[in-house]
């Protein structure tokens, strides 16, 4: 196993989802929850992995996971690293490089607020990322609202990761009525690549970040399909998952 200095092995780190079929495309993948986020989407259910609050007994630690990857590295090809944000965890090297050499394919989850972290990775022969997926909250206007100071960064972005082949990246947007709407989803079509896979998912209230959020009523199916179809004729590959 690879080593690094700052690691503290027993320390806990984030939840961990031993096996599943949804979060790494075509892989059975394992899936670690990192606790932290620099962003304070409002809308977010992962709140208590957002302000580091979660409970003794979901969470794990870097050894701890080391230890589930290698027992299941002949059941399981996929370990996937989410959030939260993963890019501010200074665990995200060692568990991309031990999980690479467990024979691991990686999958990293982000919000794209970290551009030039995003770069360093994709250089890394050890630890770059099998896969990306890129969160895209709205469009780069209404970025504040998510306590995101530079929106240039999303942009900048987009832009690493379309550089990847397509079977390599994926584009991600929940369809929250006060953030995206018919206007700015057509900005945000804007931004992808034309070959995109832009997966969707509906706003499901009831344990947002934001208590008002709860209040908040979903689109309906006939409103997320002519969300969706209002994009189809620019990016092909999107999507409700």
């Amino acid at each position: 196993m690879l080593n690094n200095a700052d690691i503290q092995g027993t320390v806990l780190i984030g939840a961990l989802v031993k096996t599943s079929l949804v979060d790494f495309p075509k892989k059975v993948s394992s899936a670690l929850f990192l606790h932290g986020c620099n962003l304070r989407c409002p809308y977010c259910y992962n709140k208590d992995l957002v302000t580091g609050t979660f409970k003794d007994f979901e969470a794990v630690s870097f050894d701890e996971v080391m230890a589930h990857l290698q027992k299941r590295k002949n059941v399981i090809s996929g370990f996937v690293i989410s959030g939260g944000e993963p890019c501010i965890s200074h665990y995200l090297k060692p568990l991309i490089a031990n999980a690479h050499e467990l024979g691991y394919a990686v999958k990293l989850d982000t919000n794209g607020t970290f551009p030039e972290k995003i770069e360093e990775l994709l250089k890394d022969k050890i630890c770059c990322p099998d896969f990306i997926a890129m969160d895209v909250k709205t469009s780069l206007d209404r970025y504040q609202l998510l306590a995101c100071s530079d929106s240039g960064n999303i942009e900048k972005s987009i832009k690493i990761i379309s550089e990847l082949p397509t079977d390599k990246r994926e584009f991600r947007t929940v369809l929250v009525p006060s953030l995206v709407d018919m206007d700015n989803i057509g900005k945000i079509a804007a931004l992808l690549p034309k070959d995109a896979s832009w997966q969707f998912a509906n706003f499901k209230p009831g344990n947002c970040l934001e208590d008002s959020y709860n209040k908040i009523i979903p689109y309906t199916p006939s409103q997320i399909e002519e969300l969706i179809n209002s994009v189809k004729p620019i990016i092909k590959g999107a999507n409700l998952r």
